[in-house]
Formats: C-alpha cells, sequence, structure tokens
C-alpha cells in the first residue's frame, strides 16, 4: 500500500486544536474496539498489513500521534506523552468509544503506561479498559538497548543536526537492523514511512519527539509501578529477536504485574507487525480473545 493510498484510507480529526490522522476500520461495527498506539520513529502505516487479520474481529482505531506520520507536527510543542494520552484519549471520546482493548508498541507502550495510571486513579471517566496488549516497547528503560541515532537525537546540541541530516537510507539501515529478517523489509515500505515521517516539516521535530526516552526515566515511579498496581489484563506478545527492547524487559514486567501472560515470538525483530503480520496478529488475537469483551 503506498503512502496515497494510507492516507485516502483514514481521516483527519481535530482534536485540542490539532489534527491527528486517524485510521477507523468500521465505524458502524459492532465489534469489540482495538485502540493502537504505535511506536517510534514511524506511524500506523506500521499495521497496515495487520490491519485486515485484526479487523476480522475487531473495530481496529489507529491515529498517528502529534508529530508522527500524517497528524500535525507543530514545532512550539514538548511533545510529552502525558499530552500524547491527553490525545488519544481526548481522540476515544470524541469517537464515542466507551471500552476497548488497548495494543500498543514501542513509544506507545509508554502512552498506555500513563493511561493505566490514570484508571487506576479512577480518572478515565467513561472509558473502561476491556486488556492491555504490551509488544516491544522499552518501558524499563534501564535495559533498554539503544540505538547509536536514539542517543545522537536525544542530546540537545546533536538532535537537531542529526534530525536535519537524516535520510531515507539512514532511515532504512536503521530499520533493517531491529529485523530479524532484514529481507522482510520492503523498499515500498521504506519509502512510504519515510514519506509519513518527513510529512508536515516531519524532520524539525524529530530530535522532539525523541525526548520521550528522557520521559520514560521521569516517570519510571509512576508508569513502571501502574502496571504493577493495575487489576486489568494484560497480554505481553514480544518479538523474541529485538535488539532494542530485549525480551528482558517483557520477561520482567511479566514477573512484576499481578495478571499478565507472556506469549514470545521467536525470529522476529522490533516490528514484528511488519515482519510477519499474520502470525503476529493471530497471537495478539488469539490472547485478547481469551478475556471477557
Amino acid at each position: 500500500m503506498n503512502p496515497q493510498q494510507w492516507l485516502d484510507k483514514g481521516e483527519l480529526i481535530n482534536i485540542n486544536g490539532n489534527k491527528l490522522f486517524v485510521i477507523d476500520s468500521d465505524k458502524q461495527s459492532h465489534q469489540p474496539v482495538l485502540v493502537i498506539l504505535h511506536g517510534y520513529p514511524t506511524c500506523s502505516y506500521d499495521y497496515y498489513k495487520a490491519l485486515p487479520h485484526l479487523s476480522k474481529y475487531f473495530r481496529v482505531i489507529i491515529h498517528d500521534h502529534l508529530g508522527f506520520g500524517y497528524s500535525d507536527k507543530p514545532l512550539d510543542y514538548s511533545y510529552s506523552l502525558i499530552q500524547q494520552a491527553d490525545y488519544a484519549l481526548g481522540l476515544w471520546e470524541k469517537l464515542g468509544i466507551k471500552q476497548a482493548h488497548i495494543l500498543a508498541h514501542d513509544y506507545g507502550t509508554s502512552v498506555a503506561t500513563e493511561i493505566v495510571a490514570r484508571n487506576n486513579e479512577n480518572k478515565l471517566d467513561d472509558f473502561n479498559i476491556s486488556s492491555l496488549v504490551l509488544c516491544n516497547g522499552s518501558m524499563h528503560i534501564e535495559l533498554a538497548q539503544l540505538r547509536l541515532i536514539q542517543k545522537l537525537l536525544l542530546n540537545p546540541i546533536t538532535g537537531p543536526v542529526v534530525a536535519a541530516l537524516t535520510n531515507k537510507k539512514i532511515l532504512e539501515k536503521n530499520l533493517k537492523n531491529i529485523y530479524f529478517d532484514k529481507t522482510k523489509i520492503t523498499s515500498s515500505e521504506i519509502d512510504a514511512l519515510w514519506t509519513m515521517m518527513t510529512h508536515n516539516n516531519g524532520k524539525a521535530v524529530l530530535h522532539k519527539v525523541t525526548q520521550y526516552i528522557k520521559q520514560r526515566y521521569t516517570y519510571w515511579n509512576r508508569w513502571i509501578g501502574a502496571l504493577r498496581d493495575t487489576d486489568l489484563p494484560i497480554e505481553i506478545v514480544w518479538a523474541k529477536n529485538d535488539p532494542v527492547a530485549i525480551l528482558k524487559i517483557a520477561e520482567t514486567i511479566h514477573q512484576e504485574t499481578k495478571n499478565s501472560r507472556l506469549t514470545v515470538l521467536g525470529n522476529l525483530g522490533h516490528f514484528p507487525m511488519l515482519e510477519d503480520p499474520e502470525r503476529w496478529a493471530n497471537s495478539v488475537m488469539k490472547r485478547i480473545k481469551l478475556w471477557p469483551n
């Protein structure tokens, strides 16, 4: 699927004065709702191959976080994960979503843990979480194996320079390095992800959205504490061969949470929904369907 086709599949929805790009698989569906929080530095396009599988059983809603994909990318914005949670909840409220399963990957897992923290505090008003699915996110940031480019973008001096110099070849190299099978990512997918990353002057905010890594340290007690305290059912569906969000993170979360189950998918890297979409989607659906909807 090319970038224009993905854009045509969704719509822009105004939330808090900014537009979010949203894919909604079936607004008329009476199926359980699955909301997806995507990862860094990509966007909702990560799920273009998994969406047909997931939408057989769920009304699937995916949006590009502010600063990503086809969503707005304001220059004068903090890109706080807490504010990203505000946008996600605001979107779901606008769409009339009262109950949903939350699936989160990478960057999105920290947006999800902020939402879980609010749920623990009884601050979600009319939104109920059916279950939480966590996929390859470095929530235990102290265990993460950060890539060099992430460290450079995180630095306040080198970050803006590296962001300005980043090009499609650099993106391709870094994506291939976190796949298990490097042949599984196609040139058309790299082209599409680059198009969406640079849309709306995206390179100008790349170093800003990378600051989420620091927030994982700052809010560690709140977000890891939220997972430890919650009574929500948690499915941990983890690609085993991820060199960044290593398996130890999944095992640690499984050990310290009350109501979690761990599914490990061998021979897959950081983007299992792109590398083997059917296998990954089937694993997610199998686990969610075991929880009451």
